[in-house]
């Protein structure tokens, strides 16, 4: 079996490969850059970062802190808060 009896018999998944380069290709082209997106999207980025900072520092860190010296086992409030109210 020569070569062009080959180019026939994948001529679907050759199409299909030079179609997907040029879709590819032209998206590419077309794209923003990446640092444009970071130039467009920093104060977002980072007031997202100071507000988990923020969450981190003033509430998971005392809130898991005081769990465990209070001896409550995780979820056991809730659970008794939700159980009372079906009595």
């Amino acid at each position: 079996m020569g070569i062009p009896e080959k180019l026939l018999q994948f001529r679907y998944h050759l199409s299909v490969l030079i179609i997907a380069s040029f879709v590819l290709c032209l998206l590419l082209y077309a794209a923003p850059r990446l640092l444009t997106l970071l130039a467009y999207f920093w104060p977002l980025f980072a007031s997202t970062t100071v507000f988990l900072v923020l969450v981190i520092a003033f509430g998971g860190i005392s809130h898991l802190a005081t769990d465990h010296l209070h001896g409550e086992k995780a979820g056991e409030g809730l659970l008794d808060y939700v159980t009372a109210g079906r009595t």
